[in-house]
Protein backbone atom coordinates (compact mmCIF):
# COMPACT_ATOMS: atom_id res chain seq x y z
CA UNK A 1 0.00 0.00 0.00
CA UNK A 2 1.11 3.57 -0.59
CA UNK A 3 0.60 6.30 2.01
CA UNK A 4 -2.94 7.26 0.95
CA UNK A 5 -4.03 3.62 0.82
CA UNK A 6 -2.50 3.07 4.26
CA UNK A 7 -4.34 5.97 5.89
CA UNK A 8 -7.58 5.02 4.12
CA UNK A 9 -7.14 1.51 5.50
CA UNK A 10 -6.75 2.85 9.05
CA UNK A 11 -9.86 5.00 8.76
CA UNK A 12 -11.92 2.21 7.21
CA UNK A 13 -10.81 -0.79 9.26
CA UNK A 14 -10.34 0.58 12.78
CA UNK A 15 -12.88 2.05 15.22
CA UNK A 16 -12.46 5.83 14.86
CA UNK A 17 -13.89 8.32 17.38
CA UNK A 18 -14.25 11.12 14.83
CA UNK A 19 -16.56 8.86 12.82
CA UNK A 20 -17.93 6.39 15.35
CA UNK A 21 -18.05 8.42 18.55
CA UNK A 22 -18.34 6.54 21.86
CA UNK A 23 -18.27 3.12 20.15
CA UNK A 24 -14.58 3.67 19.29
CA UNK A 25 -13.50 4.18 22.92
CA UNK A 26 -11.90 1.25 24.74
CA UNK A 27 -12.35 0.81 28.49
CA UNK A 28 -8.76 -0.13 29.35
CA UNK A 29 -5.14 0.12 28.23
CA UNK A 30 -4.83 -3.53 27.22
CA UNK A 31 -4.70 -2.99 23.45
CA UNK A 32 -2.13 -0.21 23.65
CA UNK A 33 0.07 -2.33 25.90
CA UNK A 34 -0.24 -5.32 23.55
CA UNK A 35 0.67 -3.21 20.52
CA UNK A 36 3.64 -1.64 22.27
CA UNK A 37 4.83 -5.01 23.52
CA UNK A 38 4.98 -6.18 19.90
CA UNK A 39 7.37 -3.33 19.06
CA UNK A 40 9.63 -3.66 22.10
CA UNK A 41 7.85 -1.13 24.33
CA UNK A 42 9.09 2.13 22.78
CA UNK A 43 7.25 4.20 25.43
CA UNK A 44 10.04 3.33 27.87
CA UNK A 45 12.82 4.65 25.64
CA UNK A 46 12.36 8.42 25.81
CA UNK A 47 11.62 11.13 28.37
CA UNK A 48 8.19 12.73 28.20
CA UNK A 49 5.73 15.28 29.53
CA UNK A 50 2.08 14.17 29.75
CA UNK A 51 -0.72 16.71 29.30
CA UNK A 52 -4.45 16.33 29.96
CA UNK A 53 -7.31 18.78 30.50
CA UNK A 54 -10.59 19.94 29.05
CA UNK A 55 -9.28 23.06 27.31
CA UNK A 56 -5.80 24.33 26.57
CA UNK A 57 -3.92 21.05 26.39
CA UNK A 58 -3.15 21.50 22.69
CA UNK A 59 -1.88 25.03 23.22
CA UNK A 60 0.20 24.01 26.25
CA UNK A 61 1.63 21.06 24.34
CA UNK A 62 2.69 23.22 21.41
CA UNK A 63 4.07 25.97 23.65
CA UNK A 64 6.15 23.44 25.58
CA UNK A 65 7.38 21.88 22.34
CA UNK A 66 8.38 25.32 21.04
CA UNK A 67 10.34 26.05 24.23
CA UNK A 68 12.25 22.77 24.07
CA UNK A 69 12.94 23.23 20.36
CA UNK A 70 14.24 26.75 20.96
CA UNK A 71 16.63 25.32 23.56
CA UNK A 72 18.01 22.79 21.08
CA UNK A 73 16.26 19.65 22.30
CA UNK A 74 15.14 17.12 19.69
CA UNK A 75 11.46 17.36 20.59
CA UNK A 76 8.63 14.97 19.79
CA UNK A 77 5.05 16.28 19.86
CA UNK A 78 1.91 14.11 19.86
CA UNK A 79 -1.47 15.86 19.62
CA UNK A 80 -4.96 15.06 18.35
CA UNK A 81 -7.12 15.39 16.40
CA UNK A 82 -5.39 16.54 13.23
CA UNK A 83 -6.87 19.35 11.17
CA UNK A 84 -5.79 18.51 7.61
CA UNK A 85 -3.15 15.77 7.45
CA UNK A 86 -3.09 12.66 9.67
CA UNK A 87 0.67 13.17 10.12
CA UNK A 88 0.06 16.44 12.04
CA UNK A 89 -0.49 14.25 15.11
CA UNK A 90 3.14 13.12 15.24
CA UNK A 91 5.94 15.67 14.81
CA UNK A 92 9.60 16.05 15.68
CA UNK A 93 10.86 19.64 15.85
CA UNK A 94 7.75 20.70 13.94
CA UNK A 95 8.25 18.23 11.08
CA UNK A 96 5.48 15.68 10.52
CA UNK A 97 6.23 11.98 10.64
CA UNK A 98 7.35 10.65 7.24
CA UNK A 99 4.83 8.91 4.99
CA UNK A 100 7.25 6.02 4.55
CA UNK A 101 7.39 5.40 8.31
CA UNK A 102 3.58 5.33 8.54
CA UNK A 103 3.33 2.85 5.66
CA UNK A 104 6.05 0.56 7.01
CA UNK A 105 4.64 0.57 10.55
CA UNK A 106 1.14 -0.35 9.40
CA UNK A 107 2.45 -3.09 7.11
CA UNK A 108 4.38 -4.62 9.99
CA UNK A 109 1.51 -4.41 12.46
CA UNK A 110 -1.28 -5.55 10.08
CA UNK A 111 -0.88 -9.29 10.83
CA UNK A 112 -1.73 -8.57 14.48
CA UNK A 113 -4.76 -6.30 13.96
CA UNK A 114 -7.30 -9.11 13.78
CA UNK A 115 -6.10 -10.52 17.10
CA UNK A 116 -5.71 -7.27 19.04
CA UNK A 117 -8.53 -5.28 17.36
CA UNK A 118 -7.16 -1.84 18.30
CA UNK A 119 -8.92 1.44 17.75
CA UNK A 120 -7.57 4.09 15.38
CA UNK A 121 -6.32 6.07 18.38
CA UNK A 122 -4.63 3.09 20.04
CA UNK A 123 -2.72 2.25 16.87
CA UNK A 124 -1.78 5.89 16.32
CA UNK A 125 -0.34 6.11 19.84
CA UNK A 126 1.76 2.98 19.26
CA UNK A 127 2.94 4.41 15.93
CA UNK A 128 3.92 7.66 17.64
CA UNK A 129 5.87 5.96 20.42
CA UNK A 130 7.69 3.72 17.93
CA UNK A 131 8.66 6.72 15.80
CA UNK A 132 9.91 8.78 18.73
CA UNK A 133 11.98 5.90 20.08
CA UNK A 134 13.55 5.12 16.71
CA UNK A 135 14.32 8.78 16.09
CA UNK A 136 16.12 8.98 19.43
CA UNK A 137 14.39 12.15 20.62
CA UNK A 138 15.42 14.06 23.75
CA UNK A 139 11.90 14.75 25.04
CA UNK A 140 8.31 14.04 23.98
CA UNK A 141 5.29 16.22 24.68
CA UNK A 142 2.34 13.82 24.80
CA UNK A 143 -1.24 15.14 24.78
CA UNK A 144 -4.03 12.85 25.93
CA UNK A 145 -6.86 12.24 23.53
CA UNK A 146 -9.80 12.77 25.84
CA UNK A 147 -9.71 11.71 29.47
CA UNK A 148 -6.61 10.51 31.23
CA UNK A 149 -7.00 7.38 33.32
CA UNK A 150 -7.96 5.12 30.40
CA UNK A 151 -6.41 7.20 27.62
CA UNK A 152 -4.07 5.18 25.40
CA UNK A 153 -1.23 7.61 26.07
CA UNK A 154 -1.35 6.77 29.78
CA UNK A 155 1.24 4.00 29.53
CA UNK A 156 4.14 6.47 29.73
CA UNK A 157 6.02 7.47 32.87
CA UNK A 158 6.66 11.19 32.33
CA UNK A 159 8.99 13.71 33.93
CA UNK A 160 5.95 15.77 34.90
CA UNK A 161 2.18 15.45 34.44
CA UNK A 162 0.11 18.51 33.49
CA UNK A 163 -3.66 19.00 33.80
CA UNK A 164 -4.71 22.33 32.32
CA UNK A 165 -8.26 22.69 33.65
CA UNK A 166 -11.56 20.86 34.06
CA UNK A 167 -14.77 21.72 32.24
CA UNK A 168 -17.90 20.05 30.92
CA UNK A 169 -17.05 18.04 27.81
CA UNK A 170 -17.53 14.41 26.73
CA UNK A 171 -19.76 13.89 29.77
CA UNK A 172 -21.13 10.63 28.32
CA UNK A 173 -17.62 9.20 28.64
CA UNK A 174 -16.03 11.06 31.55
CA UNK A 175 -18.92 11.79 33.92
CA UNK A 176 -21.51 14.53 34.38
CA UNK A 177 -19.91 16.44 37.27
CA UNK A 178 -16.65 18.38 37.39
CA UNK A 179 -15.45 16.11 40.18
CA UNK A 180 -16.00 12.97 38.09
CA UNK A 181 -14.33 14.52 35.05
CA UNK A 182 -11.41 15.66 37.21
CA UNK A 183 -11.07 12.15 38.61
CA UNK A 184 -10.68 10.76 35.09
CA UNK A 185 -8.13 13.41 34.11
CA UNK A 186 -6.28 12.84 37.41
CA UNK A 187 -5.64 9.31 36.21
CA UNK A 188 -2.43 10.54 34.57
CA UNK A 189 -0.98 11.38 38.01
CA UNK A 190 1.62 8.73 38.87
CA UNK A 191 3.60 7.90 42.02
CA UNK A 192 6.43 10.35 42.75
CA UNK A 193 5.95 12.20 39.43
CA UNK A 194 5.25 15.93 39.99
CA UNK A 195 1.96 17.27 38.64
CA UNK A 196 1.04 20.79 37.54
CA UNK A 197 -2.61 21.91 37.58
CA UNK A 198 -3.22 24.90 35.30
CA UNK A 199 -6.30 26.38 37.00
CA UNK A 200 -7.39 26.17 40.63
CA UNK A 201 -11.10 25.33 40.69
CA UNK A 202 -13.02 24.92 43.94
CA UNK A 203 -14.99 21.96 42.57
CA UNK A 204 -11.90 19.96 41.59
CA UNK A 205 -9.05 21.11 43.84
CA UNK A 206 -9.65 18.40 46.42
CA UNK A 207 -9.76 15.68 43.74
CA UNK A 208 -6.22 16.55 42.67
CA UNK A 209 -4.97 16.99 46.23
CA UNK A 210 -6.25 13.57 47.25
CA UNK A 211 -4.82 11.85 44.17
CA UNK A 212 -1.44 13.56 44.57
CA UNK A 213 -1.34 12.64 48.25
CA UNK A 214 -2.15 9.00 47.47
CA UNK A 215 0.64 8.95 44.87
CA UNK A 216 3.11 10.77 47.13
CA UNK A 217 3.71 13.28 44.37
CA UNK A 218 4.42 17.05 44.50
CA UNK A 219 1.42 19.11 43.40
CA UNK A 220 1.63 22.62 41.91
CA UNK A 221 -1.31 24.90 41.09
CA UNK A 222 0.13 27.13 38.37
CA UNK A 223 -2.18 30.10 38.95
CA UNK A 224 -1.34 30.36 42.65
CA UNK A 225 2.40 29.67 42.70
CA UNK A 226 5.24 32.19 42.37
CA UNK A 227 7.19 31.77 39.14
CA UNK A 228 10.77 32.30 38.10
CA UNK A 229 9.51 33.96 34.92
CA UNK A 230 7.42 36.99 34.04
CA UNK A 231 3.84 35.72 33.67
CA UNK A 232 3.02 38.51 31.27
CA UNK A 233 5.30 36.99 28.63
CA UNK A 234 3.90 37.96 25.23
CA UNK A 235 2.56 35.07 23.17
CA UNK A 236 2.00 34.70 19.43
CA UNK A 237 -1.24 32.82 20.16
CA UNK A 238 -3.76 35.63 20.53
CA UNK A 239 -6.78 34.02 22.18
CA UNK A 240 -7.58 35.61 25.54
CA UNK A 241 -7.37 32.14 27.10
CA UNK A 242 -3.70 31.81 26.10
CA UNK A 243 -2.49 33.76 29.13
CA UNK A 244 -3.69 30.92 31.36
CA UNK A 245 -1.89 28.44 29.13
CA UNK A 246 1.31 30.48 29.30
CA UNK A 247 1.20 30.45 33.11
CA UNK A 248 0.67 26.67 33.08
CA UNK A 249 3.66 26.20 30.76
CA UNK A 250 5.88 28.48 32.82
CA UNK A 251 5.05 26.58 36.00
CA UNK A 252 5.80 23.31 34.21
CA UNK A 253 9.19 24.64 33.14
CA UNK A 254 9.89 25.66 36.72
CA UNK A 255 9.17 22.13 37.91
CA UNK A 256 11.36 20.67 35.16
CA UNK A 257 14.27 22.80 36.35
CA UNK A 258 14.32 20.62 39.46
CA UNK A 259 15.01 17.67 37.13
CA UNK A 260 18.17 19.12 35.60
CA UNK A 261 16.54 20.83 32.62
CA UNK A 262 17.90 24.35 32.06
CA UNK A 263 15.82 27.11 30.47
CA UNK A 264 16.68 30.64 29.40
CA UNK A 265 14.09 33.41 29.73
CA UNK A 266 15.01 35.03 26.41
CA UNK A 267 14.62 31.70 24.61
CA UNK A 268 11.28 31.08 26.32
CA UNK A 269 10.06 34.48 25.15
CA UNK A 270 11.28 33.76 21.61
CA UNK A 271 9.55 30.38 21.60
CA UNK A 272 6.26 31.91 22.76
CA UNK A 273 6.42 34.39 19.88
CA UNK A 274 7.28 31.78 17.23
CA UNK A 275 5.24 28.76 18.27
CA UNK A 276 3.37 28.45 14.94
CA UNK A 277 6.52 28.31 12.86
CA UNK A 278 8.29 26.04 15.33
CA UNK A 279 5.52 23.45 15.78
CA UNK A 280 3.01 23.99 12.96
CA UNK A 281 0.22 24.85 15.42
CA UNK A 282 -3.05 26.12 13.91
CA UNK A 283 -6.72 26.72 14.62
CA UNK A 284 -6.63 28.74 17.86
CA UNK A 285 -8.01 32.26 17.31
CA UNK A 286 -6.45 32.08 13.86
CA UNK A 287 -6.94 35.25 11.85
CA UNK A 288 -7.61 34.36 8.23
CA UNK A 289 -8.41 37.79 6.83
CA UNK A 290 -8.31 41.48 7.87
CA UNK A 291 -11.09 43.14 5.86
CA UNK A 292 -13.48 41.77 6.93
CA UNK A 293 -11.85 40.31 10.01
CA UNK A 294 -12.23 36.51 9.77
CA UNK A 295 -11.18 34.35 12.72
CA UNK A 296 -11.37 30.58 13.16
CA UNK A 297 -11.15 28.89 16.56
CA UNK A 298 -11.58 25.24 17.54
CA UNK A 299 -13.33 25.95 20.88
CA UNK A 300 -16.18 23.43 21.11
CA UNK A 301 -17.32 23.20 24.73
CA UNK A 302 -18.96 25.61 27.17
CA UNK A 303 -15.81 26.96 28.82
CA UNK A 304 -13.99 27.41 25.52
CA UNK A 305 -16.96 29.05 23.80
CA UNK A 306 -17.47 31.47 26.72
CA UNK A 307 -13.93 32.80 26.37
CA UNK A 308 -14.17 33.08 22.59
CA UNK A 309 -17.50 34.96 22.75
CA UNK A 310 -16.06 37.40 25.26
CA UNK A 311 -13.11 38.02 22.96
CA UNK A 312 -15.46 38.60 20.01
CA UNK A 313 -17.31 41.21 22.10
CA UNK A 314 -14.01 42.96 22.77
CA UNK A 315 -13.04 42.97 19.09
CA UNK A 316 -14.10 46.13 17.24
CA UNK A 317 -16.60 45.38 14.47
CA UNK A 318 -19.96 46.36 13.01
CA UNK A 319 -22.06 43.30 12.11
CA UNK A 320 -21.16 39.87 13.51
CA UNK A 321 -21.43 36.83 11.22
CA UNK A 322 -20.96 33.30 12.60
CA UNK A 323 -20.23 30.22 10.50
CA UNK A 324 -21.27 27.47 12.87
CA UNK A 325 -21.48 23.67 12.99
CA UNK A 326 -21.55 20.98 15.70
CA UNK A 327 -21.48 17.22 16.14
CA UNK A 328 -24.53 15.20 17.13
CA UNK A 329 -23.10 13.70 20.33
CA UNK A 330 -22.20 17.09 21.81
CA UNK A 331 -24.48 18.63 24.46
CA UNK A 332 -25.76 21.53 22.38
CA UNK A 333 -28.25 23.43 24.55
CA UNK A 334 -25.65 24.85 26.95
CA UNK A 335 -23.57 26.14 24.01
CA UNK A 336 -26.52 27.50 21.97
CA UNK A 337 -27.70 29.40 25.05
CA UNK A 338 -24.35 31.21 25.13
CA UNK A 339 -24.15 32.18 21.47
CA UNK A 340 -24.70 35.88 20.63
CA UNK A 341 -28.24 36.71 19.49
CA UNK A 342 -27.10 39.83 17.63
CA UNK A 343 -25.19 37.78 15.06
CA UNK A 344 -26.31 36.38 11.71
CA UNK A 345 -25.63 32.63 11.50
CA UNK A 346 -24.50 30.41 8.64
CA UNK A 347 -25.23 26.90 9.90
CA UNK A 348 -23.30 24.07 8.32
CA UNK A 349 -22.24 20.46 8.86
CA UNK A 350 -18.65 19.25 8.65
CA UNK A 351 -18.12 16.25 6.40
CA UNK A 352 -18.32 13.39 8.91
CA UNK A 353 -20.99 10.96 10.12
CA UNK A 354 -21.12 12.49 13.60
CA UNK A 355 -21.99 15.94 12.23
CA UNK A 356 -25.27 17.54 13.25
CA UNK A 357 -27.23 18.17 10.02
CA UNK A 358 -27.16 21.88 9.22
CA UNK A 359 -30.94 22.23 8.84
CA UNK A 360 -31.61 20.47 12.15
CA UNK A 361 -28.98 22.63 13.88
CA UNK A 362 -30.56 25.80 12.44
CA UNK A 363 -34.00 24.74 13.66
CA UNK A 364 -32.64 23.92 17.10
CA UNK A 365 -30.71 27.19 17.28
CA UNK A 366 -33.83 29.18 16.37
CA UNK A 367 -35.33 28.12 19.72
CA UNK A 368 -32.49 30.07 21.37
CA UNK A 369 -33.04 33.19 19.28
CA UNK A 370 -30.21 32.49 16.83
CA UNK A 371 -31.22 33.53 13.33
CA UNK A 372 -29.64 32.55 10.04
CA UNK A 373 -29.58 30.18 7.07
CA UNK A 374 -28.29 26.65 6.68
CA UNK A 375 -25.87 25.50 4.00
CA UNK A 376 -24.95 22.14 2.52
CA UNK A 377 -21.32 22.34 3.57
CA UNK A 378 -18.81 24.42 5.52
CA UNK A 379 -17.21 26.15 2.56
CA UNK A 380 -20.50 27.30 1.05
CA UNK A 381 -21.46 28.73 4.46
CA UNK A 382 -18.25 30.76 4.60
CA UNK A 383 -18.70 31.89 0.99
CA UNK A 384 -22.16 33.18 1.89
CA UNK A 385 -20.84 34.96 4.98
CA UNK A 386 -18.08 36.67 2.98
CA UNK A 387 -20.58 37.74 0.33
CA UNK A 388 -22.84 39.34 2.95
CA UNK A 389 -20.18 40.96 5.16
CA UNK A 390 -18.70 44.40 4.65
CA UNK A 391 -15.09 45.24 5.38
CA UNK A 392 -15.79 46.42 8.96
CA UNK A 393 -17.70 43.27 9.92
CA UNK A 394 -16.43 40.26 11.87
CA UNK A 395 -16.80 36.65 10.70
CA UNK A 396 -16.23 33.94 13.30
CA UNK A 397 -15.87 30.29 12.24
CA UNK A 398 -16.33 27.65 14.92
CA UNK A 399 -18.50 25.33 16.98
CA UNK A 400 -16.45 22.27 16.11
CA UNK A 401 -12.83 21.39 15.44
CA UNK A 402 -14.01 19.77 12.22
CA UNK A 403 -15.62 22.96 10.91
CA UNK A 404 -12.33 24.81 11.40
CA UNK A 405 -10.38 21.95 9.82
CA UNK A 406 -12.38 22.14 6.60
CA UNK A 407 -11.86 25.88 6.34
CA UNK A 408 -8.10 25.62 6.90
CA UNK A 409 -7.87 22.84 4.34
Amino acid sequence: MDYKETVDFLYAQLPYFTRDGKAAIKEDLKNTLLLCDLIDNPQNKFKSIHIAGTNGKGSCSNLLSAVFQEHGYKTGLYTSPHLIDFRERIRINGEMISKDFVVEFVENIKPHLETIEPSFFELTVALCFDYFAKQNIDIAIIETGMGGRMDSTNIITPEVSVITNIGYDHMDLLGNTLQLIASEKAGIIKPNIPVVIGETQTETKQVFEQKASACNTPLFFADSNPLFYNTETECELKGDYQQKNCVTVLQTLKVLETKDFVFNQAKIAKAFMNVKALTGFRGRWEELCKLPNIVADTAHNVDGIKIVINQIKNTKHEQLHIVFGMVKDKKRDDILTLMPKNAYYYFCAPDLMRAMPAKALAEEAMQYGLIGEHYENVKSALTAAKAKANKNDFIYIGGSTFVVAEILE
